[in-house]
């Protein structure tokens, strides 16, 4: 799903991010994610709480790992 439709960045792009040890800052500079209009900040945030509370750091190479444990996840969170 395209959370930043200013910048095209998906939920699957802000949680491998995430589960690679990016805080919402980091990946806001990286990506660009809700630099522009900034509707979408809730959004990606909430991404990026979802797949790194839980989830120890992996590598950006694709890694494939689950972030939110026994919670319900969101699609994003698997790869």
């Amino acid at each position: 799903m395209i959370v930043c439709i200013c910048h095209r960045i998906s939920d699957r792009e802000i949680a491998r991010h995430a589960r690679a040890g990016m805080g919402f800052d980091d990946i806001q500079m990286e990506l660009g994610v809700a630099t522009q209009c900034g509707c979408c900040e809730n959004a990606a945030r909430d991404v990026v709480a979802q797949c790194s509370a839980a989830q120890p750091v992996a590598a950006l190479r694709g890694i494939p790992v689950r972030c939110c444990g026994t919670q319900p996840s969101p699609a994003s969170c698997t790869e």
